[in-house]
């Protein structure tokens, strides 16, 4: 009886232990005022990274799970903000365990001078997000011709 009382008291100890460690990382790691089960929610933000080249500069938005429908993508002055929703997938109710996070996201990323906001594009493949952005043509590189001649001249003369 003593040792059944003593691995209950211990079982009920960590039990305790696992939900305060589960509420600190909840709460150390997730925005301010949004409701969960320990009083706010994971939120999901996708990772980007960037190239480019002479051409043309490259985002890639890493949005495993979000559906076309749920993806927004937006110039506003000099910023390129992308937003939308990664769904929680129906099948999961309350009696559900998961690892990835779920929620409303937006990200804005300053763009340099000199790009063609005219003519973003953007595709959605396999979870990532390609978004292609030209350099205008005013701001590619170009030859400028070297004059040679006998025409010297001091200066100041």
């Amino acid at each position: 009886m003593f040792g059944t009382m003593l691995s209950n008291d211990v079982r009920q100890t960590l039990d305790q232990f696992r939900r305060s460690v589960d509420r600190l990382f909840d709460e150390a790691y997730t925005p301010k005022g949004e409701a969960t089960q320990y009083g706010q929610e994971w939120s999901f933000s996708p990772v980007v990274e960037s190239a480019w080249n002479e051409n043309e500069v490259l985002l890639r938005a890493i949005v495993p799970g979000v559906a076309e429908k749920d993806v927004h993508v937006n110039v506003q002055g000099n910023q390129l903000v992308i937003q939308g929703e990664r769904r929680r997938p129906e099948s999961f109710d309350k009696n559900s365990w998961t690892q990835l996070s779920y929620g409303k996201f937006q990200t804005a990323l300053s763009l340099p001078n000199g790009l063609n906001l005219d003519h973003v594009s953007c595709r959605l493949h396999d979870g990532v997000l390609d978004i292609r952005i030209p350099v205008s043509e005013a701001m590619k590189p170009r030859q400028v011709q070297i004059q040679t001649g006998d025409d010297r001249k001091a200066i100041g003369s």
